[in-house]
């Protein structure tokens, strides 16, 4: 299990080092679908997580915030994703 979380946590360092402006947007996402993929995780954490990618990558689109699309809304929901994956893994 130490492997998965492993992964989880470089997706979060990626998450920090994308909201600290030192990672670009696209490869945090990279990492997070690639890394998400290996996780061990019901398919509703999958869904979810695709869902605020996707939404993430949407909110590009646009030059401040948006009342549909937050960014940092968004990235904190990452986080709370993140959390909770933890918190199944470590269930194990």
């Amino acid at each position: 299990m130490s492997t998965a979380l492993d992964t989880l946590d470089r997706m979060t360092q990626a998450l920090t080092a994308c909201g600290q402006g030192q990672l670009a947007q696209s490869d945090m996402i990279r990492q997070w679908r690639s890394g998400a993929a290996s996780l061990p995780l019901p398919n509703p954490f999958g869904e979810v997580l695709g869902n605020l990618l996707d939404r993430i990558e949407a909110s590009a689109l646009f030059s401040e915030e948006s009342c549909s699309f937050s960014q940092q809304d968004l990235m904190a929901s990452l986080q709370l994703w993140a959390d909770k994956a933890r918190a199944r893994l470590t269930a194990l």
